[in-house]
């Protein structure tokens, strides 16, 4: 029996968002990353005016995204904090345009109550805060009144500080009360339990061991309930393992990532390279659905 079937108890309901229907557990579902910032690990710059980033949203849907994530705020490590005025003219024109050509889930990459406000009134579907809803809390309010799904991800401390916060003791089960803690908190905003998702957070106050370590355990988190996203794309784990310092250069790598997370449970995987991951999640989901 492999680790899907063992784990497939812990699938949650299936989740309507817009025209798409998530059925969890049936196969993994492809978030693409639009960027919208001149100073992103990876893609800063590239996708940051209106055209350029209508025009990568459109590609990735052909190439097989089922959700596109729109991010005007980097979050690499010690990248600084835009303004908030900055953020919402990078995001929300974006959203706006693509809400009138395209019926796909948009989701937007946000910590911030009120780009997640204008978002969803603009057209956005789903609320993707890296912090876990413990920046602003009251997100999750924003996120319960349009009766939005919310990706709650595992961090420690901010961009600019995080990684001087790798010292655990027993990472799945503080990574577990973490996750217990801001759980309640949403269903405390009234944020229904099959709105939410939660993101381990890989390269987030963690090492490259420590991100290895939590792909192996996955399973773990997966027996919370609730379904996973997972976000290894060109992360600088994969870079250490290669000895590859251009993010780019990491696809193969990434797809093996997005492999293990697969089979540990992942029901969503965020990526950059969409067509190629796209085609690694078909390929492991005939392998260990």
């Amino acid at each position: 029996m492999d680790q899907l079937d063992q784990l497939s108890d812990y699938f949650p309901p299936p989740l309507q968002v817009g025209q798409s229907r998530f059925d969890w557990g049936k196969r993994t579902y492809v978030m693409g990353i639009l960027n919208t910032t001149p100073d992103s690990f990876s893609d800063g710059g590239e996708f940051n005016a209106l055209p350029t980033a209508i025009h990568r949203a459109k590609a990735m849907v052909e190439a097989g995204a089922d959700i596109i994530d729109i991010g005007g705020q980097s979050t690499r490590p010690g990248a600084e904090t835009v303004s908030l005025t900055e953020e919402l003219e990078r995001t929300i024109p974006v959203i706006q345009t693509l809400r009138q050509e395209l019926d796909i889930p948009i989701s937007i990459d946000t910590t911030r109550v009120e780009v997640a406000r204008q978002a969803l009134q603009a057209g956005a579907d789903l609320i993707n805060d890296i912090s876990g809803a413990t920046f602003e809390p009251e997100i999750l309010a924003i996120a319960a009144q349009h009766r939005a799904p919310i990706i709650l991800m595992h961090i420690r401390g901010t961009p600019q500080t995080m990684q001087n916060l790798t010292d655990y003791g027993d990472l799945i089960g503080e990574m577990k009360q973490f996750f217990a803690t801001q759980i309640d908190l949403a269903r405390h905003y009234g944020v229904l339990p099959q709105q939410i998702i939660l993101d381990p957070g890989i390269g987030f106050a963690k090492t490259a061991e420590q991100n290895i370590t939590l792909l192996r355990q996955l399973p773990e988190l997966k027996k919370l309930g609730f379904p996973l996203l997972v976000g290894p794309s060109r992360k600088s784990f994969i870079g250490k393992i290669l000895d590859q310092p251009d993010p780019k250069q990491r696809v193969w790598g990434t797809g093996a990532a997005c492999c293990r997370a697969i089979a540990g449970g992942a029901d969503i995987i965020r990526v950059h390279d969409v067509e190629a991951m796209a085609q690694v999640c078909r390929v492991a989901d005939a392998l260990w659905r």
